[in-house]
């Protein structure tokens, strides 16, 4: 097996949308899926076991919904990148999904050679957004004046660099892109992302990809 294929675990209560993932993602010769669960459960335990690069993990399921398993499964094991795979994509579910941990979010109506690149840039760190949720969280953003107010005075704290490093990460780049892109260290892009978030007060790349759209630093696609 090459060394640079995605280690990948799916997590669907449906075993006909596992299947059918499973087969046309082998198809490519760049995922090697570990293993399938069935519910967040079976995930948060697989997570231990397989230690898997990517979970493409789906929401509404029994025992142990996706948000839940995904907020365990980035406590314990924070370098695992979680990919939402679901048939909803209202406020109730992505919000939820996305602070507890979530990179991504797509729908199950997506490409399936959309859906591969986007397990790809998951595992790069790249945060990955149906175009559809991308706007629905901006405007839920847009439209919270306390969250607005709040972004605006923390945003003054930030320093040049770290604005810059900010502008990169809501373009969707991994730190290693940001650190050929402005001629610095992993380690130091690493560094400035923590200050980021912690500035921000923000969760995830996610969110601070998010802000920094939100602040007009990266154009909407």
């Amino acid at each position: 097996m090459p060394m640079n294929k995605i280690k990948l675990l799916i997590v669907d209560d449906h075993a006909v949308v596992r299947q059918g993932l499973r087969g046309f993602l082998e198809l490519t010769e760049e995922f090697d899926i570990v293993g399938e669960g069935a519910n967040g459960l079976e995930a948060v335990s697989l997570a231990q076991e397989l230690e898997p690069h990517v979970i493409l993990m789906d929401l509404i399921m029994p025992e142990m919904d996706g948000i839940e398993a995904t907020r365990r499964i980035m406590l314990a094991h924070p370098a695992i990148k979680i990919l939402i795979l679901s048939s909803f994509g209202d406020e109730n579910n992505v919000l939820p999904a996305i602070r507890a941990g979530a990179l991504g979010y797509v729908l199950k109506d997506i490409d399936p050679e959309e859906l591969s690149e986007a397990i790809r840039n998951t595992a790069q760190g790249k945060s990955q957004l149906d175009p559809e949720i991308a706007n629905m969280l901006i405007s839920h953003v847009q439209s919270d004046p306390s969250e607005s107010e709040h972004g605006n005075k923390n945003y003054s704290e930030l320093t040049t660099r770290e604005i810059e490093v900010l502008i990169e990460i809501g373009r969707g780049l991994s730190n290693k892109e940001i650190a050929s892109e402005l001629s610095i260290s992993p380690l130091t892009v690493k560094t400035h992302v923590s200050s980021i978030l912690a500035k921000l007060q923000l969760a995830d790349r996610t969110q601070a990809a998010i802000f920094a759209i939100r602040q007009g630093l990266v154009p909407e696609e």
